[in-house]
């Protein structure tokens, strides 16, 4: 089952974390956005309230959660209902598949990845970006996460195990960026991980590497 229950009642109070918390945002944006090359056809999957689908020129979205839709959809982006784990889309259509904060709420993160793999076309590629669960943050959030309304049934996951299950569905040649790193001023992204909070992996469907 979809973990939406927290979105369909506190959609708003969702979208004030990025008004709150502009520079972190600007951080995971941009770190995000670095692997999404202008003119590519693509979706994110878990698309929410369209905050990174919009600024990063992405037209279509999958998304359980009808609050979350329709803010989505307010900003011009094309919204498809639908799940992670079983996504209704072509096999073999798309340039690229972003999921931003998303793997944290899927039931079954191996279909999960096997779906983006199937809809991507060959030489496609998926951009995950999420917290790494060993990092300060990650802590901080595995912590708090029962009196968390959005983080209470999610379930976290470090660089590398996320990287393990985008091997075992069949992803190759890996690229990290990542950023949020503690005790430094909101301005640094780098290569790699293991030192930042937010770990972006991009990853291709490809025959070769």
């Amino acid at each position: 089952m979809p973990k939406i229950e927290a979105f369909e009642s506190y959609s708003n109070e969702y979208d004030q974390w990025f008004e709150k918390h502009g520079d972190m945002y600007d951080l995971e944006l941009r770190s995000v956005g670095f692997f999404i090359p202008p003119g590519a056809k693509g979706l994110e999957v878990g698309v929410g309230s369209g905050k990174f689908a919009a600024p990063l020129g992405i037209k279509i979205g999958i998304e359980p959660s009808a609050k979350m839709a329709q803010k989505a959809k307010s900003l011009g982006i094309k919204v498809i209902n639908g799940v992670a784990e079983n996504l209704p889309v072509k096999t073999g259509c798309l340039d690229f598949v972003l999921m931003v904060t998303t793997i944290c709420f899927v039931d079954d993160i191996e279909k999960a990845f096997g779906e983006a793999l199937r809809i991507l076309k060959q030489d496609g590629f998926i951009v995950v970006g999420f917290v790494d669960k060993e990092s300060a943050l990650g802590r901080k959030y595995l912590q708090k996460k029962d009196k968390s309304r959005f983080y209470k049934s999610a379930r976290f996951f470090s660089a590398k195990e996320v990287l393990m299950y985008l091997k075992k569905a069949g992803f190759k040649n890996f690229e990290t960026r990542q950023t949020l790193f503690p005790g430094k001023s909101f301005s640094d992204i780098t290569e790699g991980f293991g030192k930042g909070s937010f770990v972006v992996i991009k990853a291709s469907k490809s025959s070769s590497g």
